[in-house]
């Protein structure tokens, strides 16, 4: 709360909370001026805010809940620790899934209570950019912060995602419009590309649109490492991908020659046909244009702060996501340890859902089987998974009412000023009760055993 009033000002009920942060997407733009109605416990203006930073902000009230659920009952959160700690403690194969919309020290505490359990941790990038984090490890990525991309960048292309409706100020605070220190003129001094399957909202603000087939990413993204290597390529190309190939040289001409490059990617390469290899072509791409000028590839990410959970889940275990503890040390596995494959096997046999809504997105199969175990949610609202949950706990929210760090998705962290006092626990709270009591039932289950295998050898 220190942070707060180092940059908040009072007059009378009104208060003024300059660079706040929004947590809507993964821009986390950091110079919100906000105006707070303390008596009424709203936020009235949001001054810089984009059109989704608007709807979080000036929507947000907390709801009069209760502090928690217990199979649809009011319950204390002393209750609710206590139960979700006796759940957890007796599953076998526990998960924990979600974490990409609350803070770093809260994601934190979450990979350390898997560890204990001997569970499982996925986030939300085993749905959206799981597939990046896949070929990072193969092929590497040569990458820079948004900020150097401002300053420096004279050709932008995004490929396969539309930053107009997903990150509204990304066209204006970091790459198109923005003035940079190399690119005084903003968008003048830049030429932007656009490559997608379809026309989007993004395409208006391009200087070159490349539609390509839709599937037909990863042909395109070979024949243009081929032709940037001055290696054949065939003719056939053009038929497989719907581009030309004067199209594909004028690119490939641009990207050499310019004096900084970006290949800004989304979800439309990796929840694709080809994924991973989708993932791995473009960056592999960005790697080569490097033996002819300055080139950077880099995923643009979509919640709040899924890179934090990506970027915590790894310096602790030395992955991103899907990673299981029951061996006594981490194991990656998409597709054998990712929460959505996990429900729908049936393999896990306990949940906790930290700051997500697998109940409304993921697969009937996957919520069929969450129906049958019991769900631990930990949310500020009463969201399709809590519904179906055997414990809910309500939560206040991050950004808002609850300070702490998140990760911008060039992976530069931002500490979180909040607003808004909250009656309710924080995520980190919650989970470090459940730590904290699971370990002690865990302790107790493992002297009980001991004592009873002296008895038996007494025997």
């Amino acid at each position: 709360m220190m942070r707060v009033a180092e940059k908040a000002k009072s007059e009378g009920n009104i208060k003024i909370v300059e660079d706040a942060t929004c947590t809507f997407c993964g821009c986390l733009c950091d110079d919100m001026v906000l105006t707070v109605d303390v008596d009424a416990k709203k936020i009235t203006k949001a001054k810089n805010a984009c059109v989704l930073g608007k709807a979080l902000f000036l929507n947000y009230e907390e709801e009069d809940r209760p502090f928690a659920l217990i199979g649809g009952k009011e319950a204390t959160t002393a209750e609710a620790v206590e139960e979700a700690a006796q759940i957890l403690a007796n599953a076998r194969f526990p998960i924990i899934y979600g974490m990409s919309d609350t803070t770093c020290e809260t994601q934190r505490k979450a990979v350390g209570l898997m560890d204990m359990l001997g569970g499982t941790i996925d986030s939300t990038t085993s749905v959206c950019h799981g597939p990046t984090g896949m070929a990072l490890q193969g092929v590497g990525e040569s990458t820079a912060t948004l900020g150097e991309i401002k300053n420096r960048a004279d050709l932008v292309i995004y490929w396969g995602g539309n930053p107009a409706e997903s990150l509204p100020r990304h066209f204006a605070r970091y790459a198109v419009t923005a003035k940079g220190m190399y690119t005084p003129n903003r968008k003048k001094d830049r030429t932007i590309v656009n490559i997608d399957v379809r026309h989007t909202k993004s395409v208006p603000v391009a200087d070159i649109f490349i539609q390509v087939k839709p599937g037909a990413d990863f042909e395109l993204l070979w024949a243009l490492r081929a032709l940037v290597k001055n290696r054949h390529v065939d003719p056939n190309i053009e038929k497989k991908t719907g581009v030309s190939m004067k199209t594909m040289k004028d690119l490939v001409e641009r990207m050499k020659n310019c004096r900084y490059g970006v290949l800004f990617f989304g979800m439309g390469l990796t929840m694709t046909r080809g994924r991973h290899f989708n993932s791995a072509a473009i960056l592999s791409l960005g790697s080569d244009l490097n033996e002819y000028t300055h080139f950077i590839a880099t995923p643009m990410r979509g919640h709040g702060n899924v890179t934090g959970a990506d970027t915590v889940v790894a310096w602790q275990t030395g992955y991103p996501f899907g990673v299981n503890f029951s061996r006594g040390y981490p194991k990656f596995n998409p597709g054998e340890f990712t929460a959505t494959d996990m429900f729908v096997r049936g393999d896990a046999d306990a949940g906790l859902i930290l700051a997500s809504d697998p109940g409304s997105n993921f697969t009937q199969a996957a919520v069929d089987h969450m129906k049958k175990i019991p769900m631990i949610v930990l949310d500020p609202k009463y969201t399709h998974t809590a519904k179906l949950a055997r414990v809910a706990f309500t939560t206040a929210h991050y950004g808002i009412n609850v300070p702490g760090t998140a990760y911008r998705s060039d992976g530069v962290p931002i500490e979180l000023r909040t607003c808004l006092d909250s009656k309710y626990p924080s995520d980190e709270e919650v989970i470090t009760a459940i730590y904290r009591r699971v370990e002690q039932l865990l302790i107790a289950k493992k002297r009980s055993k001991g004592a009873n295998n002296k008895r038996q050898k007494a025997a």
